[in-house]
């Protein structure tokens, strides 16, 4: 099936606008309406950050846009959501993370969408008025500041709320082929296409630095194994000398298509990835049959590779990308199963227990968080964030973790109250 371009979104209407962001997050589509009133023109350069205005063999915009920072021109046309509408879709967002038994949630991209003074503020205010039923750890988007300049101080906040670091986007989705790989993707047939890195090695680097001597954590999205080999540079770089790397815990997210290297390379270094183990489920097939191919495929969300050689690693969902549900998280990671039929396991070898991936979503994802000391497990002295459910998962076949009951979510030993 083809993808949308403007002739398509044309055809809904020549006189309204019209912007769609595919699930990855990464591509969107506008119509010829839109292009107008955003002033974006076959001349019109790309923006700075791996953004593209799509074009064809004539050099005439397709309508497709590539990266969000492509997205800014219609963006800007779009009319603002009032502060109490953002602040009534992330309450509304929190309340449906804790029906899932999520405690803590991690806010990757604040000043995103508004800027970081803006969301900033917004989150300040939620947790001022006690309104968020869970604790938030959040990470300020790169692109949204100048080089070294942030508003607020690494660990600005709380137990509740807690400011803590930096993300980059150093590459795409990888099935949205924008990922950059080192080998051209299997699809379409005979495809040259690799994707691209969003950054010059020297301009992430010099960018991260700025923020890593500041004393702010790291977390950068890299899917393609072009886009981790340039992560694992510069973090490298960052860590050289350090006598213990891991204290840093810097992060990445995805490390979808990767090698056995860079896993030894990254546990090494004390990197800790968070897989969006949601791709084995929902494109696992799309994965091994057509995007790039069995051999790579296996690889995916490589949680055994990072066991055996000692490193920690967490779970996510990337939602919108897949749904929130860290038992969904465990019978995925466990399994490994794809769900288009028939069902095959992709990449038995890196599939972990169930130990393991519970582990995962509790106090290795506090460790991650630098929550580790305050929650994570039950222990005497931390604070009682805690879930209840109607089965034992340890008991439970792994394929039916992920349909056990939340029958209660609890965050400092106090129910969570979700209507």
């Amino acid at each position: 099936m083809a993808e949308l371009n403007a002739d398509d979104l044309d055809k809904v209407s020549k006189d309204v606008p019209i912007f769609i962001v595919n699930q990855s997050g990464h591509i969107g589509y506008v119509n010829h309406k839109a292009l107008e009133l955003a002033g974006v023109t076959d001349q019109t350069p790309n923006p700075a950050g791996g953004g593209i205005f799509v074009k064809d063999a004539k050099g005439k915009l397709t309508g497709k846009l590539v990266e969000p920072p492509s997205y800014l021109p219609f963006m800007a046309k779009m009319p603002a959501p009032t502060e109490s509408q953002l602040i009534g879709a992330i309450q509304g967002t929190l309340k449906k993370m804790a029906s899932t038994g999520v405690t803590t949630a991690s806010e990757m991209s604040v000043g995103g969408n508004f800027g970081v003074d803006k969301e900033v503020a917004i989150y300040k205010s939620i947790f001022a008025k006690n309104a968020s039923p869970i604790r938030v750890r959040g990470y300020l988007f790169s692109e949204s500041m100048p080089t070294g300049k942030t508003s607020i101080k690494p660990n600005e906040g709380d137990d509740q709320l807690r400011f803590i670091g930096i993300k980059y986007i150093s590459d795409g989705s990888t099935q949205g082929l924008t990922a950059a790989l080192n080998a051209p993707y299997n699809y379409p047939k005979d495809s040259k296409w690799s994707g691209a890195l969003n950054f010059k090695d020297a301009e992430i680097y010099a960018s991260m630095k700025s923020f890593f001597d500041q004393g702010w954590q790291l977390s950068t999205h890299a899917n393609g194994d072009k886009a981790i080999d340039q992560t694992l540079s510069s973090y490298s770089k960052l860590l050289a000398g350090n006598p213990n790397p891991q204290d840093r815990r810097l992060r990445m997210e995805h490390f979808t298509v990767n090698n056995e290297a860079q896993v030894k390379q990254a546990a090494k270094l004390g990197v800790v990835p968070s897989f969006t183990i949601g791709h084995v489920d929902y494109w696992g097939a799309a994965f091994n049959n057509h995007i790039i191919g069995a051999d790579r495929a296996k690889r995916i969300d490589p949680a055994g590779d990072f066991k055996r050689a000692g490193g920690k690693f967490t779970l996510h969902s990337d939602t919108p990308v897949s749904n929130v549900g860290p038992l969904n998280y465990v019978s995925e990671e466990v399994t490994r199963l794809w769900q288009l039929p028939p069902q095959k396991v992709l990449g038995p070898d890196q599939a972990v227990t169930v130990d393991d991936a519970i582990r995962a979503i509790t106090i290795d994802a506090a460790y991650q968080l630098f929550a580790d000391n305050i929650v994570g497990s039950l222990e005497v002295g931390k604070q009682a964030d805690l879930v209840i459910l109607a089965k034992n998962p340890r008991t439970t076949s792994p394929a039916e973790i992920r349909n056990i009951k939340v029958i209660g979510t609890y965050v400092d030993g106090k129910p969570i109250v979700l209507k």
